[in-house]
């Protein structure tokens, strides 16, 4: 599929290595305008940093937090400021894809992303990651939060997004795959217990969630601003 927007994807090595089911790699296959990039720190990467200072392109970071603009919330006047900085430029949004820790540490190893000015969006509708846990309500897999951009760009009228079936398709196909294999006792990977719809779980359960919703929750009014936008 065609978009204005450039989409970059930074991939963590556990998830480029490790991760079967990764989404990052489902949505650069549906978008004809997308790279991938792997690694932790991207200050040393040329072509991310190449991309970065093209002068056509105006890059952002898909990022939450106080200082972003968020998409789906933004007044006219918000817009319209951020319109006259992209000028005649090409939108890139540069996503970081792994867990929440190893985004985190990606973005703090790279000041060069740290200083990208960032855009967020409100979603439209809870996750619908099956085979996955999402560590707090409102988290989302990489392909549901491009899906979810697409639709607050074109909201705002900042790009078309033609097939707004095209994503989670592909999502839902990719899963009904995995709760197959899931259910053949014959393969490896077979599970006892079916995985509960999503609507069923309660986000962050147990320890590590608790630390998940340390860091991700919102910033109160008064709050110093959190580490990772420091350069």
């Amino acid at each position: 599929m065609e978009t204005r927007t450039r989409f970059v994807f930074l991939m963590h090595p556990k998830e480029y290595k490790q991760e079967k089911a990764a989404t990052g790699r489902l949505t650069r296959l549906c978008l004809a305008n997308s790279e991938l990039h792997m690694g932790m720190s991207f200050d040393g990467d040329e072509a991310v940093q190449e991309r970065i200072a093209d002068p056509a392109d105006f890059p952002v970071l898909l990022y939450p937090g106080r200082e972003a603009l968020n998409l789906s919330e933004a007044t006219g006047d918000e817009l319209a400021a951020f319109r006259e900085r992209l000028g005649a430029r090409r939108l890139t949004v540069f996503l970081l894809d792994g867990t929440w820790a190893g985004a985190r540490k990606m973005l703090r190893l790279s000041p060069s992303l740290q200083r990208l000015p960032r855009v967020m969006f409100t979603p439209s509708a809870p996750s619908r990651y099956v085979i996955k846990q999402q560590p707090q309500t409102g988290c989302l897999s990489t392909l549901e939060a491009t899906h979810e951009l697409l639709l607050a760009l074109e909201a705002c009228g900042l790009d078309r997004y033609p097939d707004k079936t095209q994503l989670p398709d592909v999502f839902a196909r990719m899963q009904d795959f995995q709760l197959k294999c899931a259910a053949d006792p014959a393969r490896p990977g077979y599970r006892r217990r079916a995985y509960s719809a999503p609507e069923e779980r309660t986000p962050g359960r147990g320890r590590s969630g608790e630390r998940r919703q340390n860091y991700l929750k919102r910033p109160a009014a008064g709050d110093p601003p959190p580490r990772t936008t420091k350069v």
